[in-house]
C-alpha cells in the first residue's frame, strides 16, 4: 500500500490491473473489471447489459438487498424467487414459473460461499433467450461441478468488503468471458470514458477523453489494488484455513440437533465466506416462525453477553420496508426467504480463529440455548 503512495499514483493504475489479472486468472474468467464495491460492480453488469424501464429480472428473495436495488435503480422491476430452505440459494423449481415476456434475465446469488445451482439455471436461459448473471459476493473459493463460480454466466460480480475472504476495505470485480461486455464495464465504471475502451485513440493523453456513453464513478484505487495484491498471495492459505475452521464447527455441532449447519451438495466446493446455520428446535412454518426467532435473538444475546459476536445470516429484501410496500409482498409468499431471514444464524469464522476459541463458540451456544 505504500508504494502507490511513494509513486503517486494512487488513482486507478498498475496495481488495479495487476489484481484484475491474478484475479481474472484465479476465477477462470477472460476479463476482470475492479470496482468501488460489489454492488457498484453489479450495477455495471446490468448497466451494460442495457436493463431498462420495464423490464423484469429474477432475483432470490433471501440476498443482501443490493441483488436487487441495482435492478431496481435501472428503472426495471425485480422479481422475487423464493430459496431452496437447504442451501439458501434461489429455487430453480420456482424459476420457470416467474417467467413473463417482460424478463430479460435472471441474478443468482452463490450465498455466503455456496454455488447456485447453475446448470438448470443456464439451460432455462438459453432457451428463452435470458441472460444469467452470477452475484458471487460471497463466493470467492467457491466451486461448482469442477468451475469456479464467476465464469459460467454473461458476468459475475464478487465483493472485497471486510466480511469476505479476502478484502480492499471496500472494494468489488466484475469478472466475464465476453469482451463486449468487459469493454463496457471498463467505460462505464470512468465516467462512461472512451479512453477506457482498449480500442481507444491513446494519442494524446495530456487531452481529456470523450464520452460517448452515461457513466459513472466506480473506480477502484491504486491504494485498493495493491492491497488486493497482498492478499491474493494468501488467498489459497486463507481458504484453506476457513474451509478447516468450517469442518471442524461441523464435527463440534453434528449432534446438537436444534441447528442445522451450513450444506455442501457433491459436485459442490463451498468458499464458506460465513458459516451460517438455521435455528430450528422445531420445524419452522410460518406460524411459529416469529416465536422462534425471538428465541434465536435470545441465544445471540446470550452469545454477545458472553463476548461472542453472531449475526443473522443476511436478509430477505421481501421484507424490507421499501420493497414490502412497493410491491404488495408478503411474508407467506416466500416461506423459506421469510424462515431463512428470521431464523438464520452466522457463527465466528476468520482464519485467526483458534480452536480453544471455536470449541469456547460451540460450548457457549449450548449453554446459551439451555438457558433460553
Amino acid at each position: 500500500m505504500q508504494r502507490p503512495l511513494e509513486s503517486g499514483y494512487v488513482l486507478q493504475g498498475p496495481f488495479v490491473d495487476e489484481f484484475e489479472r491474478r484475479f481474472g486468472e484465479y476465477v477462470g474468467a477472460r476479463h476482470a473489471v475492479a470496482a468501488s464495491s460489489c454492488t457498484s460492480a453489479l450495477h455495471l453488469i446490468v448497466a451494460a447489459l442495457g436493463i431498462s424501464p420495464g423490464d423484469e429480472v429474477i432475483v432470490p428473495a433471501f440476498t443482501w438487498i443490493s441483488t436487487a436495488n441495482v435492478v431496481e435503480h435501472m428503472g426495471a422491476t425485480p422479481v422475487f424467487c423464493d430459496v431452496d430452505p437447504d442451501t439458501y440459494n434461489i429455487d430453480v423449481a420456482q424459476v420457470g414459473s416467474l417467467l413473463t415476456e417482460r424478463t430479460v434475465g435472471v441474478i443468482a446469488v452463490h450465498l455466503f460461499g455456496l454455488a447456485a445451482d447453475l446448470d438448470p439455471l443456464l439451460d432455462l436461459c438459453r432457451r428463452r433467450g435470458l441472460w444469467l448473471v452470477e452475484d458471487a459476493a460471497c463466493a470467492l473459493g467457491a466451486w461448482y461441478r469442477g468451475r469456479h463460480v464467476g465464469s459460467f454466466g454473461a458476468a459475475s460480480a464478487f465483493s472485497f468488503h471486510p466480511r469476505k475472504s479476502i478484502t480492499t476495505g471496500e472494494g468489488g470485480m466484475v469478472t466475464t468471458q465476453d469482451d463486449t461486455v468487459a469493454s463496457l464495464n471498463r467505460s462505464l465504471r470512468d465516467h462512461g470514458s472512451a479512453r477506457a475502451d482498449p480500442v481507444a485513440d491513446e494519442e494524446d493523453p495530456f487531452l481529456l477523453a470523450d464520452f460517448p456513453r452515461l457513466g459513472f464513478n466506480f473506480r477502484m484505487t491504486d491504494i485498493q489494488g495493491a492491497l488486493g495484491c497482498a492478499q491474493m498471495d494468501r488467498l489459497d492459505e486463507i481458504l484453506a484455513r476457513r474451509r478447516e475452521i468450517a469442518a471442524r464447527y461441523d464435527e463440534l455441532l453434528e449432534d446438537v440437533e436444534w441447528l442445522t449447519t451450513p450444506a455442501e451438495p457433491e459436485g459442490y466446493v463451498h468458499g464458506y465466506q460465513a458459516y451460517v446455520c438455521l435455528f430450528r428446535p422445531e420445524a419452522p412454518v410460518t406460524e411459529n416462525v416469529e416465536r422462534l426467532h425471538r428465541a434465536r435473538n435470545d441465544v445471540m444475546r446470550e452469545l454477545e453477553h458472553a463476548g461472542i459476536q453472531t449475526r443473522q445470516g443476511t436478509h430477505a429484501p421481501v421484507l424490507t420496508a421499501y420493497y414490502a410496500q412497493k410491491y404488495g409482498l408478503r411474508a407467506e409468499q416466500f416461506p423459506y426467504a421469510y424462515a431463512s431471514d428470521r431464523l438464520t444464524l452466522a457463527l465466528p469464522l476468520f482464519p485467526q480463529l483458534t480452536d480453544d476459541e471455536q470449541s469456547t463458540v460451540v460450548a457457549e451456544l449450548e449453554r446459551a440455548f439451555a438457558r433460553v
